[in-house]
């Protein structure tokens, strides 16, 4: 496993890291296939699974050396039915901490993630009650997830105000989703913010499992609610022939279509580290081995090809809806 520095800081995060989205009964497996795997950096977030994701990664890394981890977890999203249970307000950011610090049995978070723009709190406030919280070493780095270029610059210089050390952006970033490229990745650049890359392999389309009329039992699209929501929009039986057709691509490169999906999101110079989950220990160790990989570029114009009209580009699409609660 290799490692890079995130942005302009001196923290160095495992080029693959392993995110927690939801708990299952492999999930210890999977943080000790990660641990086994190099895996040094892990995510997760207050309002997973009411906080049971949290729990369960705390659990599953209690035997790791604390020192040896990147420990990010995030908020923004509602824990409560109360008025002040969501959102990035000074009164919220001190509880969500504080309930995180205790499920995942730390005393502090190495970085601290804005899931999103909260447009119903002044930005001051929210960066002085980082700076309080960085001061008090509860938090050590500050990131963002989903904000806009214009987001990030606000976030920018008001942590240059409050001195909080903001490193990272959180963009959902794949070869079919590139809209953090027009505007957020040059702005993150300008700033010294290195790139968490999430959904790397589209919901587990790029993993080349879901074809035109096939859905595999066990999958995000076989299952319901959220996580079926999530990828039924990304089956159109044309997108998923040309995802197909990445087979050869990979099969040519010698890699499998999820680490070509994820080695490709590691090729942009702003992405230190790309987040997968995973629901079994072999897919983290095949997520791992996508560390370290070069691709030339004629691999690269080739997934451009492919792909073709079906990639997004617009940087419209970075969107954060208001806080509930």
């Amino acid at each position: 496993m290799e490692h890079r520095r995130l942005g302009d800081s001196g923290l160095a995060v495992s080029e693959i890291a392993y995110g927690n989205w939801l708990t299952h009964a492999d999930g210890a497996a999977c943080v000790a296939a990660a641990l086994d795997a190099g895996v040094t950096t892990f995510h997760t977030a207050a309002a997973w699974a009411e906080g049971a994701a949290e729990e369960a990664l705390g659990a599953a890394l209690a035997g790791a050396r604390r020192d040896d981890l990147v420990l990010c977890t995030g908020v923004f999203w509602p824990e409560g039915a109360g008025p002040n249970a969501a959102g990035l307000s000074r009164k919220h950011l001190r509880a969500s901490l504080h309930g995180s610090l205790r499920r995942l049995g730390t005393d502090h978070v190495d970085v601290y993630q804005l899931l999103r723009f909260d447009y119903r709190t002044p930005l001051d406030e929210t960066f002085l009650a980082l700076s309080d919280l960085v001061r008090q070493g509860k938090v050590l780095y500050v990131g963002t997830a989903e904000w806009t270029a214009d987001q990030l610059a606000q976030a920018s210089a008001a942590a240059r105000r409050f001195d909080v050390p903001l490193i990272a952006n959180q963009p959902h970033y794949s070869m079919l989703w590139r809209v953090a490229e027009a505007q957020v990745m040059p702005v993150c650049a300008r700033e010294g913010i290195g790139q968490f890359a999430s959904v790397a392999l589209a919901q587990g389309v790029l993993t080349g499992k879901y074809r035109p009329g096939h859905v595999p039992p066990g999958s995000r699209a076989a299952a319901g609610g959220e996580a079926r929501r999530s990828v039924w929009p990304l089956l159109m039986p044309d997108l998923l022939d040309r995802v197909g057709l990445l087979r050869g691509v990979a099969d040519d490169a010698g890699l499998t279509m999820a680490q070509l999906a994820l080695a490709w999101a590691l090729q942009h110079d702003t992405v230190a580290s790309v987040i997968t989950g995973a629901s079994t220990p072999a897919q983290v160790v095949e997520n791992a081995k996508a560390s370290g990989i070069s691709l030339d570029l004629d691999v690269l114009t080739r997934i451009d090809q492919l792909l073709g009209s079906f990639v997004q580009t617009d940087p419209r699409l970075t969107w954060s809806p208001p806080a509930t609660g």
